[in-house]
């Protein structure tokens, strides 16, 4: 069923009987040319452009619970491309075009709001710095304005200015960044899949890989053996346990990133909003309630439940930013599991085993490089070289010492 204005009022009319399901829950077949393990929003993305974009349609998408179940439903929502390094900006520049054009692509309201990105500095340093930044960004093609304090007053007027430890000197805006629904997201892709043949097949967690000498050829799940040509690895905090059970260790380490939302109150916040002296970001949702994070706990962990030190570290930033904030009741908290790399970048390559493929290490940006990683990883998968948007990405980096070290914190993946 396709989406219109003109199926919605004819279902309006009819009692709205005659909705089908937004994808198929599948049964696995014996084998498949591509299977892609994990039904997020990578996972699915990958499978949606490896049938809309290469023709292959012999795919299947496995979830060991319901699709969209773990980071992708655990996240804050903020799609951005404002990135300074060579091997990062063009990555994202085009994750945030796919965004722009994503509802079209999928034909589903994936409610991509592009409300802009505010990224506040403090200090004549950070001016600079965050001017180099834009300026990156520019030379790659995305839009970047350098504020002052008083543009950015206008914006956001109740930040805290004039008393707060950090004064706000200005800030750098990416006007095209913003949000989107994530389940929507897991949703539309899925939905954008399914349509063209492929199979997603969940509460279908697996167990173990079946190699023949130094390839894979399929894998062992809870619902049985399932052989496959090429087998793709899109499972975000998971990614060191799964690939483990194929005999790999990966430069990652799982930490648990928490998040939170506030009762509903009026519009406060136009956009996203980070704090330059500290790690925190806000935005506003559609329903009224503050999302807003900080850093990861700190610790590894497997756990999607995080800890109380952390809770009072982000409100902390968050009064520092804004001291409204403490009259806002917090409504409730989340944990997601990042794959943080040594570098704070990610991982899109062939892994040493013939057949078998890896995207991970997304740290803090997984939600806003969903299309262009399902883009990147379904090229990859389908013509064995790496897409040039994602060259860099390189599972060897760490090897050859070819870092792409955004935050410029050394190969500590606490810190990123």
């Amino acid at each position: 069923m396709r989406y219109s204005g003109w199926s919605l009022a004819w279902n309006a009319l009819t009692g709205n009987k005659h909705w089908r399901p937004v994808w198929r829950d599948a049964s696995p077949k014996a084998s498949y040319d591509v299977l892609v393990i994990g039904g997020g929003g990578h996972g699915l993305a990958t499978a949606h452009y490896l049938a809309k974009e290469h023709g292959i349609t012999d795919v299947a998408v496995l979830e060991k619970s319901w699709i969209g179940s773990g980071n992708a439903g655990r996240n804050t929502t903020i799609i951005r491309s404002n990135y300074l390094l060579p091997g990062n900006e063009p990555f994202y520049e085009w994750s945030m075009k796919l965004w722009e054009g994503l509802e079209q692509d999928l034909n589903y309201n994936t409610m991509v709001s592009q409300r802009g990105v505010l990224n506040l500095y403090h200090s004549d340093a950070q001016r600079d710095a965050f001017a180099r930044r834009g300026n990156a960004m520019r030379l790659a093609g995305a839009d970047a304005e350098l504020l002052d304090a008083d543009a950015v007053r206008g914006m956001v007027p109740l930040l805290d200015f004039d008393n707060a430890r950090f004064p706000i000197k200005g800030g750098l805006l990416q006007r095209r960044g913003g949000t989107a629904r994530h389940d929507a997201v897991v949703w539309g892709y899925a939905r954008g899949a399914s349509s063209r043949g492929v199979d997603i097949v969940q509460n279908c967690e697996v167990t173990g890989f079946v190699r023949d000498g130094e390839r894979i050829v399929g894998v062992e799940t809870t619902r049985g053996t399932i052989g496959a040509g090429k087998v793709g690895l899109a499972v975000a905090g998971s990614s060191s346990r799964v690939a483990a059970r194929a005999g790999l260790r990966l430069p990652i380490e799982s930490h648990v990133l928490q998040a939170f939302v506030s009762e509903a109150i009026k519009p406060f916040i136009p956009g996203v909003v980070t704090f330059g002296a500290g790690h925190f970001y806000i935005s506003q949702s559609d329903k009224g309630g503050l999302v807003f994070g900080g850093d990861i706990d700190g610790y590894n962990s497997y756990a999607q439940r995080g800890n109380l030190p952390t809770v009072e570290d982000v409100c902390e930033g968050g009064m520092a930013l804004m001291p409204a904030l403490g009259r806002i009741r917090m409504l409730r908290s989340w944990g997601g599991l990042v794959d943080m790399s040594m570098d704070g970048s990610p991982i899109i390559d062939r892994t040493p085993l013939g057949g078998l493929y890896l995207n991970a290490g997304w740290c803090y940006g997984g939600f806003k490089a969903t299309p262009a990683s399902g883009w990147c990883f379904a090229h990859l998968l389908a013509r064995d070289e790496p897409h040039p948007f994602a060259a860099a990405y390189r599972l060897d980096r760490f090897k050859t010492g070819h870092l792409i070290d955004e935050k410029g914190q050394g190969a500590q993946p606490n810190l990123h």
